[in-house]
């Protein structure tokens, strides 16, 4: 047998059965993230991203700006930021939100924050009773496009009425910083579907 045999058998019945899948999962993160739900929340959500001392990372402002227009334009009442903090000395994502925001126009009290997340999935189950604590029932996720697919998945998954609002405007710009970002959304859109199914239940139910 040569060696060639064993690698056509692994390609043809072992990576391209694999790679088919996956392929189909990143087109379906691709096309969500291009969507925008023509909704009216009670809430923006905004995932938290790095903070640079006591700055929001360009990320990270693409998300707080989208959110400020959603609640400039009615379509969002209240705003909700969410994530802890990376480092000792910085101040934590949901602080670094708030505080954006408020200099830019949004009043204190139409601001809510959850900073003890690490995760998009942390995001959401924090949220989830901040938004019930205030009778926010609909609301609307803001993030990356690339994100949107899982992170609304997730929302959903804690029991929140979730919507996708991506950032018009977005910090990952061209092919090879695209195609990075819906890699790993891809990677990791799978393993939390390939996580609930291992648990035979939804995360909300744990």
């Amino acid at each position: 047998m040569s060696l060639r045999t064993p690698v056509v058998f692994i390609a043809k019945f072992i990576i391209v059965p694999a790679l088919l899948p996956a392929g189909l999962v990143a087109a379906r993160i691709y096309t969500y993230g291009t969507n925008v739900a023509d909704e009216t929340g009670d809430a923006a959500i905004v995932l938290g991203a790095a903070v640079w001392g006591n700055e929001v990372s360009p990320v990270f402002r693409e998300r707080i700006n989208h959110a400020i227009e959603l609640y400039r334009n009615g379509k969002a009442r209240k705003i909700i930021f969410t994530g802890g903090r990376t480092y000792r000395r910085d101040l934590t994502e949901a602080a670094a939100g708030r505080a954006y925001a408020i200099k830019n126009g949004v009043p204190e009290g139409d601001i809510l924050i959850e900073d003890r997340s690490h995760t998009t999935y942390q995001n959401m189950l924090n949220a989830k009773p901040l938004a019930d604590a205030n009778g926010l029932k609909k609301v609307l996720i803001v993030s990356d496009p690339m994100h949107m697919k899982r992170a609304v998945a997730m929302a959903e998954d804690v029991g929140l009425e979730a919507y996708s609002s991506p950032t018009p405007t977005t910090m990952y710009q061209g092919w090879r910083s695209q195609i990075g970002s819906l890699a790993f959304e891809t990677v990791c859109y799978m393993g939390y579907w390939a996580w609930k199914v291992l648990n035979y239940e939804s995360p909300v139910n744990k």
